[in-house]
């Protein structure tokens, strides 16, 4: 019986050491996988009282310095279920480096009668990130872009924040 015990003890250290390894392995694998860099910028601003007023215009900064890539932008915006329109009209502002302030407006779909709101949500809150550009190159240096609420509503009730996204195209 001596004999089985230490031979079960032996095992078990055994194991115990190997499952340690193991452990430490899974570890360092995953802190190294994490650590990778995720090519973009994303920006979204909170709004006071959950309400987007006219003359509140979120500004947004970013650098671009791969000038190899192609790059896409999106608009970022948070609501409540009791948002009252489908869609929202901005003005996206945009300012290239060493280049002057370009307007460009935009009506963005947010939800069809068939399919509800086209986002993500949970429980009363809905995510929205919806695509302003194709895949275009930039030049480096860094980027300004403004986003205006152009909506007839004023100030647009609902809206928790808005943002800014740009990807790099992988």
């Amino acid at each position: 019986m001596k004999g089985l015990l230490k031979i079960f003890n032996i095992q078990y250290s055994m194991l115990n050491v190997q499952f340690r390894k193991t452990y430490i392995f899974l570890l360092i694998s995953y802190t190294l996988s994490s650590c990778t860099t995720v090519d973009l910028y994303e920006k979204t601003v909170s709004l006071p009282n959950h309400e987007w007023k006219s003359d509140n215009k979120p500004e947004f900064n970013f650098t671009i310095t791969d000038t190899t890539s192609l790059y896409q932008a999106f608009f970022v915006m948070r609501h409540t279920e009791k948002y009252n329109y489908k869609n929202i009209w901005i003005n996206l502002y945009s300012q290239p480096p060493d280049d002057t302030m370009h307007k460009a407006p935009y009506e963005i779909e947010l939800a069809t009668n068939e399919k509800g709101w086209l986002a993500t949500g949970m429980d009363d809150i809905y995510e929205h990130r919806e695509k302003l550009t194709q895949s275009v190159k930039l030049k480096a240096g860094t980027y300004k872009l403004i986003l205006e609420n152009i909506m007839r509503e004023d100030p647009l009730k609902e809206v928790l924040n808005v943002g800014i996204r740009i990807e790099k195209v992988k």
